[in-house]
Parts: C-alpha cells; sequence; structure tokens
C-alpha cells in the first residue's frame, strides 16, 4: 500500500502532467466539495424548518381533533376527555366550540377562526405561555373578553381594550342560512403565532361560544396534543376508534401540514439533484484518469516490465482518482459543517449587509432562517460521494492494466 500510495501521489502531482488533464481533475475535486457542501448546507436548512415546525408551530396548534357529528355536541365529554388522559401518548387534551365569522370594527371587515377555551383546561395549555398575565388573568375575570392575533389586530386596526364586533352565521333547522347575529366583545389580549395564524385566530370563552352555537352539550369537540407530533396520522386514528362518541376525526397534517409536506418534497429533490451534481463531477474523474491513462502509458509499460503485476496498477489508478474525490469530500463536508452550524449568524449578517430579508415573518411562522446540523446527513454525504469518486476510478484503471508492454515500449 505504501508504493501503490507514492506512485499515485506522483502520477496526480507530476509537474510535466497535460495542463488540460490537471484542469478536469481540478474541476472534478471541485464539483465533488461544491457538491457535498451544498448538500449538507440545504439538508441542515429543512432540518431546521423540521425542527421550528415542531418548536413552534406544533407547540401552538392542536395535533389531533375529535368533532362531534351532532350539533348539540359531545354527550359525556368530560368521561372522554379523562379517558384521552389515560393514553400514554398523549401529553395535552382540552374541549372546545369552533366560531367562524366576520370580524367588524367600524367600516372594516375581516373573517376570524375563534375557538372556545374551558379555562380549567386551557390554563395548562400553551395560551398562559404566550400572553402577559395580566392579559391571561383578565381573559379569565371576562367571559366577553377574546384574545385576538397580531395581524388581526393590525389589519383593524384595534388595540387591546377596544371593543369589537363578531358577526356569526346562524343555521336553520334545515341548514338553511339566516340573518347573522351579531356579539360585541372586548379585546383583552393579542397574541403573535406566526405567519397566517395570526391573521384570522382568536380565542374566546367556551360557553359563549357554545351558546351562540346553541350546543347544549358544552363541547363542540375535543382536541389534544401528542408527545410526538410528526406521529399524529396514525395516532388520531388509533384514539379516535377507541371514543365512544361519534365523532369527526382530523389532525394537523390534514389543517396545516402544507408546510411540513413541502419540506419533505424539498428535502428528496435535494438529495436527488445534489447526488447528480457529484455524479457529474466523478464523471470528470473518469475522463481525467483515461486521459491520464493514455499520457502514461510508457510509465505504465516500465512498471510492468520489471515486474509489477495487474492488480498494483489498479490500484494505483484507482487511489489516483479516489485522491481527487477525497480531497472534495472532505473540503466539502467541512466548510458545509461549519456553514450549517452558523447559517443563522451568516444570513443576519448578509440581510443587515444588503437590507434584504430572506424569509418574512407575515408569511411564514418564522423570519429568519433555521439551520440544525443532523450530523447522519453528514455521513451520508460523504459515503455517497466516496462511493461514486471510488466507482468512477474502475474503468480507467482497468484500461491501464490492459496496456501493453513490448507494443508501447517498442514505440
Amino acid at each position: 500500500m505504501r508504493l501503490i500510495w507514492l506512485l499515485a501521489w506522483r502520477f496526480r502531482s507530476n509537474k510535466r502532467q497535460n495542463g488540460f488533464i490537471s484542469f478536469i481533475s481540478a474541476s472534478s475535486t471541485f464539483g465533488v466539495g461544491l457538491g457535498c457542501f451544498v448538500l449538507i448546507l440545504l439538508l441542515s436548512v429543512m432540518n431546521g424548518f423540521e425542527n421550528e415546525l415542531k418548536e413552534r408551530l406544533l407547540s401552538i396548534i392542536p395535533h389531533a381533533e375529535y368533532k362531534s357529528v351532532y350539533r348539540q355536541g359531545i354527550d359525556d365529554w368530560k368521561d372522554e376527555i379523562a379517558l384521552l388522559k389515560a393514553h400514554p401518548r398523549v401529553t395535552f387534551v382540552e374541549p372546545y366550540v369552533k366560531v367562524t365569522g366576520m370580524l367588524q370594527k367600524g367600516n372594516k371587515m375581516k373573517a376570524v377562526d375563534m375557538t372556545g377555551l374551558e379555562l380549567s383546561y386551557a390554563a395548562t395549555g400553551f395560551l398562559p405561555e404566550i400572553v402577559s398575565t395580566i392579559e391571561w388573568q383578565e381573559f379569565m375575570g371576562n367571559t366577553s373578553g377574546v384574545i385576538l392575533g397580531k395581524g388581526l389586530l393590525e389589519n383593524l386596526s384595534l388595540n387591546v381594550g377596544d371593543k369589537v364586533q363578531i358577526l356569526l352565521p346562524q343555521l336553520t333547522d334545515d341548514l338553511s342560512l339566516r340573518a347573522p347575529k351579531s356579539l360585541t366583545l372586548e379585546v383583552v389580549g393579542s397574541i403573535e403565532l406566526g405567519g397566517e395564524l395570526s391573521n384570522h385566530t382568536g380565542f374566546m370563552h367556551m360557553s359563549l361560544a357554545a351558546e351562540t352555537q346553541n350546543i347544549t352539550n358544552g363541547a363542540q369537540g375535543i382536541r389534544l396534543r401528542f408527545d410526538e407530533p410528526f406521529e399524529a396520522q396514525s395516532l388520531t386514528k388509533e384514539i379516535g376508534y377507541g371514543l365512544q362518541s361519534e365523532v369527526y376525526m382530523s389532525n394537523w397534517t390534514i389543517s396545516d401540514g402544507n408546510l411540513y409536506q413541502d419540506i419533505q418534497l424539498v428535502r428528496a429533490v435535494v438529495y436527488i439533484a445534489l447526488t447528480l451534481v457529484i455524479a457529474v463531477a466523478c464523471f470528470n474523474i473518469v475522463s481525467s484518469l483515461v486521459m491520464a491513462v493514455n499520457e502514461k502509458q510508457s510509465e505504465i509499460a516500465m512498471l510492468k516490465s520489471i515486474g509489477a503485476d495487474n492488480g498494483l496498477i489498479i490500484l494505483v489508478f484507482m487511489m489516483q482518482g479516489t485522491l481527487n474525490g477525497v480531497i472534495g469530500t472532505l473540503c466539502g463536508a467541512v466548510l458545509g459543517v461549519i456553514f450549517s452550524l452558523y447559517l443563522a449568524d451568516i444570513s443576519l449578517f448578509i440581510e443587515n449587509l444588503f437590507g434584504v430579508q430572506f424569509l418574512s415573518g407575515d408569511v411564514y411562522f418564522i423570519d429568519f432562517l433555521p439551520s440544525k446540523l443532523e450530523w447522519h446527513d453528514v455521513y451520508l454525504t460523504v459515503f455517497i460521494a466516496m462511493g461514486l469518486s471510488i466507482l468512477a476510478t474502475i474503468y480507467p484503471a482497468v484500461k491501464a492494466a490492459k496496456v501493453n508492454p513490448a507494443k508501447v515500449l517498442g514505440h
């Protein structure tokens, strides 16, 4: 192996080597490195989005909802909640009533999805953590109080303490529409949920919401969160089939899962596209080695004439080509790891330098470029790049072993 390494390094670093071969060799190294760097960086960004989705958005929205199929709501909903709380995968349960209507302030109107909460359950949920203590206490003591997303407040030019009117559609027994019901509510707090959620979300007391919707049982449905939100689809069905009430089942992947699905789609596209970039770079390894073999035929013939066998020649040229892949892979992986670890700071510096913003908090649930380095992504990238680099050396190395020393030295 020492002899193989010495010969491979000499062939690679020979100053008399054709300049075009050197250029192709350097471009293959650069291509492999660039592919590894971009693949690690983009996978870290996808991991960052997925982590922020889990830590921010999925800590606010319910992971599963069970809504009664009947207009009067769920019978014995307290017993159902006690049953759900006993499940080991459930971390939080609460009853709710959904109210959809139009908020009106002066001549401005905005659609809103109001969720009626039972305070004895909501007190242990996420809402007290994202509003101030004063606002939460005011909400608890005011049955006509509402907490609205900041986007709604801005769109309607509202402030905490203002009165606002909500228009609620009313259905008759034959499901035809009649004149909407009007309620006057007081804004007692505001929340920042991120993205579009802040533009159409609000919270009110469940008793008032049930009254406006003619829900006699008190709760329209039950919503909950799991210890692992990305398993919500299977857990929702598993738990829902055990309920005594007849309910419609829904989970966050149906109502708010478009972003998660986009992340998974982009991750798959990134894997395929950048693996092809690395593969194209490895074709340059094939090209440079084929030209190197043609140029080094006399050296190969002399090595064979002094006793080198075909196996040695093959390993020498495989080592020479693999060196390009190793150098490119290591450089790209190191740069990818460094940029992934400090991407948030780097993106913030670029935003401040050029006065641009990569992500808008009005559209997305975050306003910065996230990154989370997963070492298994690094290992997989290095493995793919090294594997393709080694495969690219096989054909030129075998061609080198087929050089006929008598024919070459005879000329």
